[in-house]
């Protein structure tokens, strides 16, 4: 939802405050069991002053859903992009993506839950979206097969192994816990490449690879 004109810096705090408040409320209750009453109870405000700040109720649970697709795409499209091998982009999305899972706990648990409460226009956005992030995988999956690394697979049953494993970790990790995204991908990318490859395919060295990358990064000098 934009920022309406004439609203300085304020008014963006707290709809960004309205926003993850909502996202909690939702995650625990459910998005269509809870009431725009609910909602002014848990942010401190009136009707009338949530929506000045909100529009609707719905607006919230685009804004959520947003938080979410925005930010992977515009990752896993820069990933998807680089001159590396395919099984080392999967590695990055796959750490990308429970980065982001584990960055929005409550909006996760909303988007898995309630996106279908959407409708119209924001639910086809949102599916087209969906299907673009697919889409991304499926082609790293595929492109791992034409290349030797992975064995010939159904495409869209790969990605869909892929995307199970890591889309359910919202119900059950802990913030702060024993395990972080890095460790989480490291291990889930090790089951998934060692059922996924080719007898040739050497997977010990995934993680020395993934490491020197994020090093040259690191290292590199941004160019003017």
């Amino acid at each position: 939802m934009p920022r309406p004109q004439g609203h300085g810096p304020g008014y963006e705090i707290k709809h960004q405050e309205i926003i993850d408040k909502s996202a909690a409320l939702f995650a625990k209750k459910g998005y269509a069991a809870t009431g725009i009453a609910e909602i002014g109870e848990a942010t401190g405000m009136a009707r009338g002053a949530l929506y000045y700040y909100i529009g609707s109720k719905e607006n919230l649970l685009i804004e959520i859903q947003n938080r979410v697709m925005r930010p992977l795409l515009v990752s896993v499209r820069r990933i998807a992009a680089l001159d590396v091998d395919p099984v080392l982009r999967l590695r990055m999305l796959s750490q990308t993506l429970l980065e982001n899972i584990m960055a929005r706990l409550d909006h996760v648990w909303v988007y898995e839950h309630d996106y279908k409460s959407l409708r119209g226009a924001n639910l086809s956005r949102l599916l087209r979206q969906r299907r673009e992030f697919e889409a991304i995988v499926e082609d790293l999956l595929s492109a791992a097969m034409e290349d030797g690394s992975f064995r010939l697979l159904d495409p869209r049953l790969a990605m869909l192994q892929f995307l199970n494993m890591h889309n359910h970790t919202y119900q059950w990790v802990e913030p702060g816990g024993e395990w972080d995204a890095e460790t989480l991908s490291r291990e889930y990318c090790a089951t998934l490449v060692s059922g996924f490859r080719t007898p040739e395919y050497l997977v010990d060295d995934l993680e020395d690879r993934m490491r020197d990358y994020l090093s040259q990064r690191k290292t590199a000098v941004p160019t003017p």
